[in-house]
Formats: C-alpha cells, structure tokens, sequence
C-alpha cells in the first residue's frame, strides 16, 4: 500500500530554477510541462490523470489525515492519458511547468501554475514521517500543508486568478 506523506509551502523566489537546472546537469529552464485533470468522485477521494513529459500517470488518492494519506500511481500510455483527460475529467485542467531540487535523500517538487492558476508557486517535499525534520532552502515561504486552496484538485473549481 502506498503512503504519501507531503509538506507544501509557497515560494518566494525563483533561486529553485538554478537549483533545478544545476541537478539536471543543464543550462537554461529544467522545467517539465505538466497537464492534469480529475475525475469527479462523491467520497472525497481523488483520482488524477496526468501527463508529465512523455509519460502518462492515473493516480488515486484519499483523503489526508495530517500529512498523510495513502496514494496509488501507475505508468499509463501517454495517448490514453490524454484521451482521459479529454473524456473524463473536469475542466478546466491544471497546467504547470514542475522543477526538480534534491534535498539530501529527499526531493523538492516546485510547480509553477499556468493558465488561470499563473502567479502561483508551490512547494512539495514528501517525507518518510510526518516529524522528519527538513531544512528550508531561503527560497521557501510560509507553510500551507492541509490548506486545501492549494490542492491541486481544488485549483480546477478555485482558481488562483479568483482568490481576493
């Protein structure tokens, strides 16, 4: 079974990207575009379509308790996944560029939103426990792990763009 265990914080710089670039071993942007969408469920429970690069993924999610909750990914063809995405999940869709920093034996996963979303910039860490103790790169700002505005799935129906 799997558990996902994720802190989120918004960012206030763009010093990730050199940071990104630099793990890559590149020059210039190490961002992956990123298109996803949702099938609608009744029991809170999330199942993801996306499509990162040239690889397709259908997710499963439940709801969190803390920081934790059990998550379910699987590799699918890129073509299914974009057929899904076109029949089966809510739009509008989410869209973002995702950059990559390590962090030890953790990782970084920055999302930089488009579309309606654009202007927003998130950061995940997954951790192995909920009281991993992690070390803040000067790029990151206030925590919001449980502010479900900044679930991905919430963004579809509550646009960064109509937040006051």
């Amino acid at each position: 079974m799997g558990m996902e265990i994720e802190r989120k914080f918004l960012v206030k710089s763009d010093r990730f990207k050199q940071e990104a670039a630099k793990a890559k071993g590149i020059e210039g942007d190490a961002g992956t575009y990123y298109r996803q969408g949702y099938i609608p469920t009744l029991n809170g429970m999330t199942v993801r379509i996306r499509i990162a690069g040239d690889q397709g993924y259908i997710t499963m999610k439940d709801r969190a308790v803390g920081f934790s909750r059990h998550e379910f990914e699987y590799k699918i063809p890129k073509e299914e996944a974009a057929q899904m995405l076109e029949l089966m999940c809510t739009k509008p869709q989410i869209e973002k560029y995702r950059y990559v920093v390590p962090a030890g034996d953790l990782k970084w996963e920055i999302d930089v939103f488009l579309g309606a979303n654009e202007g927003l910039v998130v950061a995940e860490i997954e951790v192995p426990s909920e009281d991993t103790k992690i070390d803040l790169p000067d790029w990151i700002a206030e925590e919001v792990t449980g502010d479900k505005r900044y679930y991905n799935s919430h963004l579809i129906g509550n646009p960064f763009c109509k937040w006051t």
